[in-house]
């Protein structure tokens, strides 16, 4: 590789390492605990993640941009990425650099656009989403990618790989329904979404945390199998999961409706210390 190729990777990529900066300082925290190729290719991925939601989120929309076109020409732009070397770019470059070095999945990119444009449908729709395809779609999948991240450099089994994906999606589900809770505000009074009732009742919120809690249970049980390169930084994301479920357990459903429920970042620096 050129001089040229390899400044131009290296600036990408830490563009992408902003992007996650600036947008998630939960995540970015757990990121410091992986080893840092692991760090590069994570924040990689959700560079490219980060930005479908702001097509679908709003950000495009104030934009006065068509979001539906938008997120399709994405769509087809990050599934041919890995098929180029050089992108102008820099966040598609530096995905396509961990899409090839990691080989991620494409049908699991694919089931991620699908989720995200469901989202598009959601103002004055008529019915909601299907929870368990835009669960799979906005969030398992995602783990899934994550996890081909974290075992790229190692020789593990195909059996004890399939053996980790139920952990992977389960911690990816879990933090989609811990936002759907954190987040019931937003999605029915100001993007119009109907993930889960409009009248939620505290017997839904508290089956809605229980759920929770067996995803998490059953992504403490891979846990334990994942690298060294990337269990630290796993463990806290997952540790502060659990302390988000047990905020969200102890609120009402009309304190979650006025307020988003945070982990202070006290307690954060706490959990990470621990791993």
């Amino acid at each position: 590789m050129t001089e040229y190729l390899a400044r131009y990777d290296t600036a990408a990529q830490k563009a992408a390492a902003q992007i996650i900066a600036s947008y998630s300082t939960s995540f970015s925290l757990a990121t410091k605990l992986l080893a840092p190729h692991i760090r590069t290719d994570i924040s990689n991925l959700y560079a490219m993640v980060r930005i479908a939601d702001e097509i679908v989120d709003g950000t495009a929309h104030d934009a006065c941009c068509n979001c539906t076109d938008i997120l399709n020409t994405y769509e087809k732009t990050i599934l041919n990425a890995p098929n180029t070397r050089f992108h102008t770019d820099p966040i598609i470059h530096a995905y396509a650099i961990t899409a090839r070095r990691c080989n991620l999945n494409p049908e699991h990119i694919k089931a991620f656009f699908n989720s995200m444009r469901a989202d598009l449908k959601q103002p004055g729709a008529t019915h909601a989403v299907d929870l368990d395809t835009y669960i799979y779609g906005s969030a398992e999948v995602i783990g899934l990618l994550c996890l081909d991240i974290f075992l790229s450099d190692s020789t593990y089994p195909s059996a004890l790989r399939e053996e980790l994906q139920p952990g992977a999606r389960a911690l990816g589900a879990a933090f989609q329904k811990i936002n759907f809770l954190r987040d019931l505000a937003e999605d029915t009074e100001t993007l119009g979404r109907t993930y889960l009732s409009r009248e939620l009742s505290e017997a839904e919120k508290d089956t809605l945390v229980a759920e929770i809690e067996a995803d998490l249970t059953v992504a403490k049980k891979a846990l334990v199998k994942l690298p060294d390169s990337s269990r630290k930084g796993v463990a806290v994301a997952l540790k502060v999961f659990e302390a988000l479920t047990a905020r969200l357990n102890q609120a009402t459903v009309e304190e979650i409706y006025s307020r988003r429920v945070r982990v202070p970042a006290y307690e954060k620096v706490l959990i990470a210390l621990r791993a």
